[in-house]
């Protein structure tokens, strides 16, 4: 009986919920790239908005996937190129033709470059290898470890996005803003907890506040889109602290039944779970 060689019915027809996640991560991609392209024409606003149009579509096709059930494997691998791309290389790129290219007659500021896109590296193979381990406290899944790439994108073109509002060589200084890029790189792929906005639910009483904030926001950056962007670059600065007490509260609160058993020995389980690294997802 001859064998039938029509390919699997499963691999000729492909659900929308499938295909529209990976769409949106090609667009977030060819924005990434495109931000490039802008800072070799000297373009530098346009390049900013497209790493900012990138990270729009990076938040969004995890979102759709979810809504639509139509994540995979090959969604999840997409996802991480693109974002390696479009917030490991372009910002370090752009950031490179801004003014790293003066640093050490290009040679400083190319090294640069390379570390902070090897952070990113790093930051998104440890992303993926978490993804594999399901003996983490639910509670983790409300924190980072280190910033995720997008916000290591955005904070590293901080003193770029600056100067679009106020000239000044001080925030064009090829020192500085290696030494930005640079702890910007090592924030990413540190052990920081830092706060994960995807599981945020708001109470119903406080909806018509949030949707006040949003429309505020909203105006704010059609007015004053780069005050407002390094506003929020600073704000989320300065949650850091804040996450990190979080994060400690409630590890110190998951440690204390399995460490603990009997009430009075605290000082043994303090002893344990001293110097242990945070259990918190990556992105």
């Amino acid at each position: 009986m001859p064998m039938s060689l029509k390919p699997p019915q499963r691999l000729r027809n492909l659900p929308l919920n499938t295909l529209a996640p990976n769409i949106l991560t090609i667009i977030a991609l060819c924005s990434g790239l495109t931000a490039i392209r802008f800072a070799l024409l000297g373009q530098f606003k346009f390049a900013v908005m497209a790493i900012a149009i990138a990270a729009l579509f990076d938040m969004l096709d995890g979102r759709v996937a979810r809504l639509l059930k139509g994540a995979s494997r090959f969604g999840a691998e997409l996802d991480s190129l693109s974002d390696f791309l479009s917030f490991g290389v372009a910002p370090a790129m752009v950031l490179y033709f801004w003014t790293l290219h003066d640093l050490g007659n290009g040679n400083t500021g190319w090294l640069v470059v390379l570390a902070y896109s090897v952070c990113t590296a790093l930051r998104l193979a440890r992303f993926n290898t978490a993804l594999d381990d399901t003996e983490k406290p639910q509670w983790t899944g409300s924190f980072f470890t280190g910033i995720p790439s997008p916000a290591g994108a955005g904070l590293a073109l901080l003193f770029l996005i600056i100067s679009l509002e106020m000239e000044s060589d001080f925030f064009r200084s090829p020192a500085l803003n290696a030494l930005w890029l640079l702890i910007i790189g090592g924030l990413m792929i540190s052990r920081v907890p830092t706060f994960s906005f995807k599981r945020v639910r708001v109470p119903r009483e406080y909806v018509g506040l949030v949707l006040l904030g949003v429309g505020l926001l909203a105006a704010a950056l059609l007015n004053q889109p780069w005050y407002t962007l390094a506003a929020i670059e600073l704000a989320y600065l300065g949650s850091i602290p804040f996450s990190i007490k979080a994060h400690e509260r409630l590890r110190r609160g998951d440690a204390k039944p399995a460490t603990a058993p009997a009430a009075d020995a605290p000082a043994a389980a303090a002893d344990k779970t001293e110097g242990e690294p945070p259990h918190t997802t990556v992105h």
